[in-house]
């Protein structure tokens, strides 16, 4: 069975990461490390990952792609997972994805909102199931950092993550799927803050359209100072 590394890129999370920490906390199947990148936060964000025995890392390069890339390079297990530090695994998480391991260059699985009332959630759940449906018809198999896991080798044989605002993630499940198989896990869930509806749905799903189409500025550029 690999080990895990769970790499969580964190600005100003203070108030979305413990949380997260809490759900890694009770996976059935343990990382052997989580590692959060702190990317110049003004908030407590290092502190509360030090407290929770976090592997704790300074990006000083703004930008998720450079925190992600700094996590992948510091990480020694066999395999990476990623989330965000406003996402919350279900405690099955990483032991549906060891499970999915052999023979497979990366994984990934579905993912839903939380903090909506009832039945949104279950409506993103199953609209962004379908999605993901869809882009593996036509080839292009979407992959999240929210809810992605990778072999190191493969990730750092096709050169880690394109340094870009957004859309990172997708580059690098495209890079994997051409040195080995990718794979959907459809129950490695992730619940996902719904601060990113805060600007309303069609923002939202407007730069979401953007961004899968080849789009690669950040979904919150506009939080930057």
């Amino acid at each position: 069975m690999p080990e895990f590394t769970v790499i969580i890129p964190a600005w100003n999370e203070a108030k979305y990461l413990p949380a997260t920490l809490r759900a890694l906390e009770r996976q059935t199947y343990a990382p052997h490390e989580v590692i959060v990148v702190d990317n110049l936060s003004r908030d407590d964000t290092p502190g509360i990952a030090q407290a929770w025995g976090a592997t704790l890392l300074t990006c000083e390069k703004r930008g998720v792609a450079h925190a992600r890339q700094m996590g992948l390079e510091h990480a020694r297990t066999p395999w990476v997972a990623t989330t965000d530090a406003d996402s919350h695994p279900i405690p099955e998480w990483l032991g549906y994805y060891n499970a999915a391991t052999p023979g497979r260059a990366a994984l990934y699985g579905p993912m839903r909102f939380f903090g909506l009332r009832e039945p949104y959630p279950l409506l993103t759940h199953v609209s962004y199931s379908a999605f993901l449906h869809v882009a593996r018809l036509m080839g292009k198999p979407n992959l999240a950092g929210a809810n992605m896991a990778y072999s190191r080798k493969a990730a750092l044989l096709v050169g880690g993550y394109a340094r870009v605002e957004a859309y990172e993630d997708v580059i690098l499940g495209q890079a994997l799927g051409e040195v080995g198989e990718v794979a959907y896990v459809p129950g490695a869930l992730v619940e996902t803050s719904a601060r990113r509806l805060d600007k309303g749905v069609l923002q939202f799903a407007w730069r979401h359209v953007r961004n899968v189409t080849g789009h690669t500025r950040g979904y919150f550029d506009e939080l930057r100072e």
